[in-house]
């Protein structure tokens, strides 16, 4: 997702999370919690299986309001979760 583009190396971008047909497994964030914590009602509502917050993403409200919700949260970086095997 990202409002910013219309496709990322060829795939389509979608310009919110509730645009997305697909069901979402795994939502990684690269984002600072003053955006993320715009968009926990559609974390939320999109019901991932578990939310990644990679080192500086870390957001105690998304991270509650998920976990309340039975979405496993993980203070994580997804770069080295994928390089190791973690993923």
């Amino acid at each position: 997702m990202n409002p910013n583009v219309d496709a990322i190396e060829g795939l389509r971008a979608y310009s919110s999370l509730r645009e997305i047909p697909e069901p979402i497994d795994t939502m990684t964030l690269y984002v600072r919690p003053a955006i993320s914590s715009k968009l926990v009602d559609d974390i939320l509502a999109a019901n991932p299986r578990r939310v990644i917050m990679n080192p500086g993403t870390e957001n105690e409200e998304l991270a509650s309001a998920a976990a309340q919700a039975g979405i496993q949260v993980l203070r994580a970086c997804t770069l080295v979760m994928l390089s190791t095997g973690q993923f």
